[in-house]
């Protein structure tokens, strides 16, 4: 009796032994102090009228309240914003598509929102750049950016919109062109977060 239940404890700890391990769907990432809050960058005097002031103020103030910078900024992600790119966009990416349920999800990068005119918004109207911050439109008006909280700025009053866009004229023009979309499925080259907590690490 004994041997017999030797033998059954052996084989339940070889049957053990032989399972493999649980899939881990964070295994390849790290979580990450994330900057909740970026300085948004001053006003350059000269890119607005004096008399637009208060407004330009006033659109700053919602733009560092509402965190645009914290997506928008490279490094923010990694709790280390990049100073001489503030608002310039990211080369960190932002999934998509759930990346816990899939290996390769879609990936989008925060944009440029400077006025550079090749790789910001320079070339976009205001009520391009009001739609943007609106209904989460990408920059020809295609699709809308799911990683983006418009929703919750749907109902954003049209002044306070008006002065967003009027602060984003007003500061440093930064060339920084930001990585093309990833669709699902293909494999990102770059780091990207999930949730803004977890980046990839390989």
């Amino acid at each position: 009796m004994l041997r017999f239940c030797l033998l059954i404890a052996m084989a339940m700890l070889l049957a053990a032994c032989a399972v493999e391990d649980p899939y881990d769907p964070l295994q390849h990432y790290e979580q990450l102090e994330h900057t909740g809050i970026v300085v948004s960058p001053q006003p350059v005097g000269g890119r607005f009228a004096p008399i637009d002031r208060d407004v330009v103020e006033r659109g700053r103030y919602l733009v560092e309240m509402l965190g645009c910078g914290a997506c928008h900024t490279d490094g923010a992600f990694e709790g280390a914003p990049d100073t001489e790119k503030l608002l310039a966009g990211s080369a960190t990416g932002i999934a998509y598509t759930n990346p816990l349920e899939t290996r390769f999800p879609g990936v989008v990068f925060p944009s440029n929102i400077t006025p550079h005119e090749e790789t910001g918004i320079g070339r976009l109207s205001d009520s391009q750049v009001g739609d943007a911050i609106r209904m989460g439109m990408e920059r020809h008006g295609r699709r809308r950016l799911y990683t983006m909280p418009w929703p919750g700025y749907t109902k954003l009053h049209d002044e306070d919109v008006g002065a967003i866009v009027a602060y984003l004229r007003s500061i440093p023009a930064i060339n920084h062109e930001v990585p093309d979309e990833v669709r699902p499925g293909q494999r990102a080259s770059l780091p990207f977060v999930y949730f803004g907590v977890y980046r990839t690490r390989d």
